[in-house]
C-alpha cells in the first residue's frame, strides 16, 4: 500500500514546487526543491538551507506566476505560427494550440485582478478593461458593439472571449493590448493589482508576441461556441521534456511545398500594402478637407474684398461728380467776375478733393492687385484640388485591385484547403478498402485450404473404397 501511494506521487506533478522555463523548443519544469519519495527520506524531518529556492517562492510568488505566464505564451505563440506556416490554411476553433492560447491568454489577462470588495461592492470583470478600448481607438468600436449585441453570450466572462476573438480574426489585437498597457496608471490600476503581468514591464513580452500572430488568418464562429462555460485545459506533454530527453530519435517533418509559402508571403505583402494605402488615403482626405476650408475662407475674402470695390468705385464716382459741379462753379464764378465782380475759387478745397481722389485711385489699385492674387491662389487651390482627386482615384483603384488580388489569394487557399481534404478522405476510403480487401483475401485463403482438405479427404475415401473391393468383385456382380 506504502509503494502505491509512493508511486502515485511519483506521477502527479505540482506546479507550485516548479519553475517553468524555456529550453530551445521545448518548456522546462525545474523543481524547485527535490524531494526523493523514499520511505526512510521522506519520514524524516528536513531543515531549509539558506540556499533553499523555497523561501523565494513564499516571498514573491507573483514573479514566478508572471514569468511561467511569459514562457508558456512564448512556446504556444511559437507552435501556433509554426503550425500554420507549416500546413498554410486558415485556423478555426478546433485548432488545439489555438485553444491552449486563448486559455493561457485569458489567465495573462486576468492575472491579479483584484476581487471583490465587501458584499455590495462592484465585482471587477475583465470584460469591463476591454470595454474600455474603444474609447482610445475607433477600430475597437465595431467588434465591441458587435460583443454586447452577441445573444449567445450571456456572461460578462464570455462576452471577454468573445471580444478577444474577434480582435484576434481583425489582427489588432496587439495594438488593443498595447493601449491598455501604455495607459495602465489611469485604467488598469483600478482593475489590478501593482504585482499584475498587465502591471509590469513582462507585458511588452506578451505585446510582442502578439504582435507576430499577425502573419496568420483565423475563421473563428463566436455565435456557435459556448463561451459562457469553462474553457478546457492545457495538454502540457505538447510541450514539456523530461531532462534527460534525446533529441536523436526526433525526425523533421516534410515541410510544405514553397508555393504555399509564396502565396502566403504575397498575401502579408499585400496586406502590409493595403494597410499603408489606407493610412495614406485618409492623410489624403485630411488634406482635401483643410484645402476645402481653405478654399471656402479666400471665397469668403474675395466675396469682402469685391464689395469694398464696389463701394470705392461708387465713392469714386460721387467725388468726381462733385469736382466736376466745383469746376462748373469756378467757371461761372471767373465769368461774373469779369462782369465785375471778383470771386477767388477755393483753392484748398481743390486740392484737399485731388489728395482724395488720388487716395481712391491709389486704394482702387491695391484692390485690384489683390483681387489678382486671389483669383491666382484660387486657381492654384483648383489645380491642386484637381491633382489631389486623380491621386485619390488611382489610390483607390490600387486598394481596390489590391483586395481583388487578396480574395483570389484567399480562394486558391480555399481551393487547395478543400482539395487536402478530399485527399485525405480519399486516402481514408482507400485505407478502408484496403482493409476490407485484406479481410476477403483472408476468406478466400481459408475457403481454398478448406476446399483442399475436402479434396484430399475424398481421394482417401476413394483409394479406401478400392481397397476394400477384392478381385473377385466384378465377377460376382456378373452373377
Amino acid at each position: 500500500m506504502l509503494d502505491q501511494d509512493m508511486a502515485g506521487a511519483q506521477d502527479t506533478i505540482y506546479l507550485c514546487n516548479f519553475r517553468v522555463s524555456v529550453d530551445g523548443e521545448w518548456l522546462c519544469l525545474k523543481e524547485l526543491q527535490d524531494v526523493e519519495f523514499s520511505v526512510p527520506e521522506s519520514s524524516l524531518p528536513s531543515t531549509p538551507s539558506p540556499d533553499d529556492p523555497l523561501p523565494l517562492i513564499a516571498r514573491d510568488p507573483m514573479m514566478i506566476e508572471r514569468s511561467n505566464l511569459v514562457n508558456i505564451s512564448k512556446l504556444i505563440v511559437k507552435e501556433l505560427i509554426e503550425t500554420s506556416l507549416k500546413y498554410g490554411r486558415m485556423l478555426d476553433s478546433d485548432h488545439m494550440p489555438l485553444q491552449h492560447f486563448f486559455i493561457v491568454l485569458e489567465h495573462v489577462l486576468r492575472h491579479g485582478l483584484k476581487p471583490k470588495k465587501g458584499l455590495l461592492g462592484p465585482k471587477k470583470e475583465l470584460w469591463d478593461i476591454l470595454q474600455m478600448v474603444e474609447k482610445y481607438t475607433i477600430d475597437a468600436q465595431d467588434i465591441t458593439s458587435s460583443v454586447r449585441d452577441l445573444p449567445t453570450v450571456r456572461t460578462h466572462m464570455g462576452r471577454a472571449r468573445a471580444w478577444l476573438r474577434l480582435a484576434l480574426m481583425q489582427k489588432k489585437l496587439a495594438d488593443y493590448l498595447k493601449i491598455l498597457f501604455d495607459h495602465r496608471e489611469d485604467l488598469l490600476s483600478e482593475f489590478f493589482e501593482l504585482d499584475a503581468l498587465m502591471m509590469s514591464e513582462e507585458a511588452i513580452v506578451i505585446v510582442g508576441l502578439l504582435v507576430g500572430l499577425n502573419v496568420i488568418d483565423c475563421n473563428l464562429c463566436v455565435k456557435e461556441e459556448d463561451l459562457d462555460c469553462q474553457q478546457g485545459v492545457i495538454d502540457f506533454s505538447l510541450y514539456l521534456r523530461s531532462s534527460n530527453h534525446c533529441s536523436e530519435g526526433s525526425s523533421e517533418e516534410e515541410l510544405y511545398p514553397d508555393n504555399m509559402t509564396t502565396v502566403l508571403d504575397q498575401k502579408n505583402y499585400i496586406e502590409e500594402l493595403n494597410r499603408h494605402l489606407n493610412a495614406t488615403v485618409t492623410n489624403l482626405q485630411s488634406k482635401v478637407e483643410t484645402l476645402m476650408t481653405t478654399n471656402a475662407l479666400m471665397k469668403e475674402d474675395l466675396a469682402i474684398s469685391k464689395n469694398n470695390l464696389l463701394s470705392m468705385n461708387h465713392e469714386n464716382i460721387t467725388l468726381k461728380q462733385q469736382l466736376g459741379i466745383d469746376v462748373n462753379a469756378d467757371r461761372t464764378d471767373e465769368g461774373g467776375g469779369r462782369g465785375g465782380k471778383d470771386h477767388s475759387a477755393p483753392q484748398g478745397q481743390m486740392e484737399e478733393f485731388r489728395q482724395m481722389l488720388d487716395n481712391e485711385k491709389k486704394q482702387r489699385q491695391e484692390c485690384e492687385k489683390e483681387l489678382d492674387l486671389q483669383i491666382s491662389l484660387k486657381a492654384e487651390m483648383e489645380v491642386a484640388m484637381k491633382l489631389l482627386e486623380k491621386d485619390i482615384h488611382e489610390k483607390q483603384d490600387t486598394i481596390i485591385s489590391l483586395r481583388r488580388q487578396l480574395d483570389d489569394i484567399k480562394l486558391i487557399n480555399l481551393e487547395m484547403y478543400k482539395k487536402l481534404q478530399e485527399c485525405e478522405q480519399e486516402l481514408t476510403e482507400k485505407g478502408v478498402m484496403v482493409t476490407r480487401l485484406q479481410a476477403k483475401t483472408s476468406q478466400i485463403g481459408q475457403i481454398l485450404n478448406n476446399l483442399e482438405k475436402y479434396n484430399h479427404l475424398l481421394k482417401d475415401a476413394e483409394k479406401g473404397g478400392n481397397s476394400s473391393k477384392g478381385p473377385n468383385g466384378p465377377g460376382q456382380q456378373k452373377k
